[in-house]
């Protein structure tokens, strides 16, 4: 007898560490398919970042007293963890950050605006959110540098070979998704990036939906810069990360003026501080970066092979049922892909759907999803999407099945 694929993974008990569970959403059972929007948080994230503020409280890197050090002392803690988690050489290299977003920011307001010139281009892929792409075309405006589209095919699938016949002298960036978080698309990133490397060009990875459902390793990878949030790692919000190699970070920039990112301050001229603090300026998020670290501790803890394997059985399960609805297309189907299924119906539109799915207590995203090159490659304004999480069960897929049969049953 074949056993259940699934029955090695006790999701049962890891659903009891994340509190939000034990409610009721319209008096249904929450079923929640948003987490490549943002996860839910375990009770020890919870608890570390409730214990930070209520025990430990003050601020860091500068107090010589105890509860200062204490929380210096977690919070750097936290970026060792980071460095461990994706296998950075030092934990210089590690930047803390508001989110994703800031980090991509940052890289295009002070590496780019140091390094890149008139003509010089970037490259980016059809499949980026607006973080990925808003950042380089205000650079494109100010500094006269030219932003180049890989494309993708109907399955969504990243084409490599036509991304190759962009890559010249001229392009001096390449910035790019690990996982599309419209479609899921996973890219393959570590060729993208040999390629790229050929031509002298450097690397920004958005990260943000690879980091939750596999292990990255930046130095196999031998990324430039790779950029993700706590928030969809099971961690906080308003935290995420700038990974950066260590020479490039030394030649750049600061990027924002303030305490704890300087040596020395005269009127006359200033002296910046070592690495990483030259680019950590004011107070940062103490009680999110000890958070993050708790939410790096939970995960490892579990094992990315588990829940890697985990998520990929229960992704094939969710396809198989999914596709039994009438009417549904699936938006993107890549050979390669994570936890992410976007998809409209013929009958409704998707807010719709979200608002019909929500009143049985199904949480999924509609909409865009900040990536509106990619609903204008498929023709279509806007899908559903439903994204997996370690804390999935196939009775969650079972729900969202049995919601989207009556989605159709309403509209026709």
């Amino acid at each position: 007898m074949t056993p259940n694929p699934l029955s090695n993974y006790n999701v049962e008990e890891i659903r009891k560490d994340f509190p939000i569970f034990n409610q009721k959403i319209y008096g249904k059972p929450l079923t929640f398919l948003d987490s490549g929007a943002s996860a839910q948080k375990p009770l020890r994230v919870l608890d570390a970042i409730q214990k930070s503020y209520s025990e430990e409280y003050a601020n860091i890197h500068r107090g010589v007293y105890y509860l200062s050090q204490v929380g210096t002392q977690k919070y750097e803690d936290a970026r060792v963890k980071i460095q461990n988690f994706i296998n950075a050489k030092s934990h210089k290299e590690i930047i803390f950050v508001r989110g994703a977003t800031e980090a991509i920011n940052l890289v295009a307001q002070t590496w780019g605006r140091k390094f890149l010139e008139s003509g010089d281009e970037v490259v980016l892929s059809r499949l980026e959110h607006h973080s990925n792409i808003v950042p380089w075309q205000i650079l494109r405006d100010e500094k006269d540098i030219v932003i180049t589209v890989a494309p993708i095919d109907d399955k969504a699938n990243f084409l490599f070979d036509e991304f190759e016949k962009l890559l010249s002298e001229k392009v001096k960036l390449v910035a790019i998704t690990h996982i599309s978080n419209a479609l899921g698309t996973i890219t393959p990133i570590k060729d993208i990036i040999k390629a790229a490397h050929k031509v002298g060009a450097k690397v920004l990875v958005d990260g943000c939906q690879a980091v939750p459902h596999m292990r990255v390793d930046v130095q196999e990878l031998d990324a430039d810069f790779y950029v993700f949030s706590a928030h969809k790692l099971y961690g906080p919000t308003g935290v995420g990360v700038l990974y950066a190699k260590e020479d490039l970070l030394d030649a750049m920039p600061p990027y924002q003026g303030g305490g704890d990112m300087i040596r020395s301050v005269t009127f006359e001229k200033t002296v910046y501080n070592d690495l990483p603090h030259k680019f950590e300026a004011g107070t940062p998020h103490i009680a999110g970066g000890i958070g993050f670290g708790a939410a790096l501790d939970y995960v490892e803890d579990l094992g990315f092979h588990n829940i890697g394997q985990y998520e990929d059985r229960l992704l094939d399960y969710a396809l198989g049922k999914i596709q039994e609805v009438k009417g549904l297309r699936l938006i993107g189907q890549a050979d390669n892909m994570a936890g992410i299924i976007s998809f409209t119906m013929d009958l409704a539109h998707p807010h719709d759907i979200g608002t019909i799915l929500d009143q049985d207590g199904i949480a999924i995203r509609t909409g865009h999803h900040c990536a509106q090159p990619v609903m204008d490659f498929f023709d279509i304004p806007s899908t559903a999407r439903a994204s997996l999480g370690l804390y999935n069960t196939e009775q969650d897929i079972d729900r969202l099945v049995d919601g989207l049969h009556k989605v159709n049953r309403i509209f026709s």
